[in-house]
């Protein structure tokens, strides 16, 4: 499928190389104040081409409102957004139009659709998340008008590099969206070193969402934490999530991992701001974890459609880590899922208002 959400729906559509990519987000409320130029701030944080340590691909990735929007505000019918794809190089794929890339989708697609567009792996690229981005931008600024809800996130891993400390100041300020600025240059070496040896590293981005008030999310099938495992499970590249405490809960005893609640706030925050698929009114914390990029220029055998043993060289333009600029697909995931969820608490338990014990958040 092709469109996330419930009561906030939203549906991609384009190839990496086509002549275009969109979205159209329906169920969105009226009234949101909204331009052209307001995407541009986080696209150009996703965008390629920036730096020396993400693909040279140079998009201009201008949006085009074509509906639901009305003298600078959402009219609560479909917005249309559109960008034109301007620096697409499918000659670059001419080689492994006919082979199956080792790690890609190539083979997959070929299986379900009995074809596939090998120009730069179509919908399989990580081009299809600029849409997600721009749709989000709606998303955050209505959270944030509403309930006062931010997203934000970093890189918190690349390779076996973890940061020596944690300043969101300067996560903003260095293409890695890495919080601690000491680290930099030595991050900086080691994508270099990774770069000329033509291989690649895998990543973890957190995301995180303050100020969500209790009770958004379902007890069962629509859990917000649920929701949220499988939005960031649907960017590429992606091979594993955490909530909270994640996988390090395996090694946490039960009176640790608790989160204990007083008067004054929790006194931590392990389940990640969810409990029994529903949002404690604490910090929201994500992690999500990124494969090596497989698009490599050094060679390996592989099999071609014809089931003959090939060498397969992937050329052209790609991330030698695709986790460097997944910051803004994370948050942009997020933020969907807490306005989609948002939206449907409202629908449901809108006249419910808050119900005293207030627990204030954990600031964990």
């Amino acid at each position: 499928m092709n469109t996330f959400g419930h009561m906030l729906r939203v549906t991609t559509f384009g190839e990496s190389h086509g002549p275009a990519i969109g979205c159209v987000i329906d169920g969105c409320p009226p009234g949101i104040t909204i331009a052209e130029s307001d995407f541009e701030h986080d696209l150009v944080r996703r965008a390629t081409g920036k730096t020396r340590h993400t693909s040279a691909r140079h998009e201009a990735d201008a949006v085009e409102i074509l509906s639901g929007v009305y003298e600078g505000r959402t009219t609560g019918t479909p917005i249309a957004l559109l960008i034109r794809n301007t620096d697409a190089r499918s000659k670059d794929y001419g080689r492994i139009a006919e082979q199956f890339r080792p790690g890609h989708a190539d083979y997959t697609y070929w299986q379900k659709y009995g074809r596939r567009d090998p120009r730069g792996g179509g919908r399989s690229s990580a081009r299809e998340t600029t849409m997600r981005v721009a749709a989000a931008v709606v998303a955050k600024r209505w959270l944030a008008e509403h309930h006062d809800v931010s997203v934000r996130g970093y890189l918190s891993q690349i390779g076996e590099v973890t940061p020596g400390a944690h300043d969101w100041d300067a996560v903003e300020g260095n293409p890695f969206f890495w919080p601690d600025a000491s680290q930099v240059t030595e991050i900086e070496a080691f994508m270099d070193a990774l770069r000329k040896s033509g291989d690649s590293v895998g990543a973890r981005i957190t995301v995180v969402a303050d100020n969500v008030p209790a009770g958004w999310g379902e007890p069962i099938y629509g859990k917000l934490d649920g929701e949220l495992a499988a939005a960031m499970m649907s960017i590429n590249a992606v091979k594993g999530v955490e909530i909270g405490a994640g996988f390090a809960s395996v090694a946490q005893k039960g009176s640790e991992h608790r989160d204990v609640m007083t008067p004054a706030g929790f006194q931590s925050n392990h389940a990640g701001g969810v409990l029994g698929g529903i949002s404690t009114g604490q910090q929201v914390v994500v992690s999500v974890v990124f494969k090596p990029t497989s698009s490599l220029r050094l060679p390996v055998d592989g099999v071609d459609i014809h089931g003959n043993v090939v060498e397969v060289v992937t050329t052209g333009r790609h991330d030698p880590c695709v986790g460097i600029r997944a910051t803004p697909i994370c948050e942009a995931m997020l933020a969907l899922v807490l306005m989609d969820q948002a939206l449907r608490h409202r629908a449901q338990c809108g006249d419910v208002g808050v119900v005293p014990p207030v627990i204030p958040g954990s600031v964990a």
